[in-house]
């Protein structure tokens, strides 16, 4: 089987994910040199049960999507192989018979062949989704802004915003109906034969981070003359303007001496993921503490706080991520 890497956010906190669902926080083995180093994996049940619960609402829309691109919206059965392959045909033919109320099946009399198309109330959702995303146009504008503010060059490859679109919220018109619409804020340019979105106007208002936002809201910012007298907890939390919410796998038990090195990172300042990386030293500790900020603040732009690794490594030298 496939497997693929999964980061997530959830609660301020950076996890990683195999694609059949084993969470992971990696410990890695040494045997003097002779042997390559070995990986154990620990399983996140509640990010499992998430992913578990994800998969069918996620052929409901892919189906759904499918059905609306279609002429007179309804798609013919026989051309549903045709759209998502043999194998998946019948996964999606399970979802039609389990939703009848989503899905209607009509024809099959006489000449007319048998097709899917939405119900009425499922049609009505649809309507009203199309609403939402109107209503959530300030916020992907903004987002798709501070995503560029993120770069060093305040310009992506197109393709890679494209990439990453779905968790981004961006509609599959954006282009049209997103970039071309703001010329203040967005513009495409070829360079070297390749199309970037680049960033029009700087605005310093948006380059504040999620994590930022959320001590302000908390009032933990003007409190943090105090922080040496907070203790770090036996998880490894800590309340101060630097820090970030830890999780650890269930198996995980730090001991004394790791909680004082983690004392001490959650408590070193960093520069702010919006400044150029371009002013920093790669083996700086600082620096190397503003790339889990990055992280976490591309998380934070997405959906559902989380993206897939290959998508986060497809922006490797827009955001100067580490090789590992």
């Amino acid at each position: 089987m496939k497997r693929r890497s999964i980061i997530t956010l959830s609660s301020s906190a950076i996890r990683c994910q195999k694609s059949d669902f084993m969470f992971v926080s990696v410990r890695q083995i040494s045997n003097g040199g002779k042997r390559s180093k070995k990986k154990i994996y620990h399983r996140d049940y509640q990010l499992d049960k998430v992913m578990d619960l994800q998969k069918k609402p996620s052929l409901i829309l892919q189906l759904k999507s499918i059905i609306q691109s279609q002429n007179h919206q309804r798609l013919l059965l026989r051309d549903l192989e045709k759209e998502v392959g043999f194998v998946a045909k019948w996964n999606f033919m399970s979802i039609i018979e389990k939703y009848p109320s989503i899905f209607r099946v009509g024809g099959g009399c006489g000449k007319e062949f048998p097709f899917v198309t939405l119900t009425g109330k499922a049609e009505k959702v649809a309507r009203e989704e199309g609403e939402a995303r109107n209503l959530m146009e300030p916020i992907l504008v903004k987002n798709l802004r501070k995503l560029l503010m993120l770069s060093i060059d305040c310009r992506v490859p197109l393709e890679k915003v494209e990439f990453i679109g779905n968790e981004l919220g961006l509609p599959h018109d954006f282009k049209k109906s997103l970039i071309f619409k703001y010329p203040e804020y967005f513009s495409i340019k070829v360079i070297n034969g390749r199309a970037y979105l680049n960033l029009e106007n700087w605005d310093s208002s948006l380059a504040v981070t999620a994590r930022e936002e959320r001590f302000a809201r908390e009032r933990m910012l003007q409190s943090a003359g105090g922080q040496n007298k907070v203790r770090i907890t036996k998880d490894g939390n800590y309340l101060g303007p630097f820090a970030f919410k830890m999780c650890y796998a269930a198996g995980f038990r730090p001991n004394k001496s790791y909680l004082e090195e983690l004392g001490k990172w959650q408590k070193m300042e960093f520069p702010s993921p919006y400044l150029n990386a371009r002013r920093f030293e790669v083996a700086d500790p600082k620096t190397r503490k503003r790339v889990v900020a990055v992280l976490h603040e591309l998380l934070s732009l997405t959906m559902e706080k989380r993206m897939i690794s290959a998508k986060l490594d497809a922006f490797h030298s827009e955001y100067r991520l580490p090789s590992n």
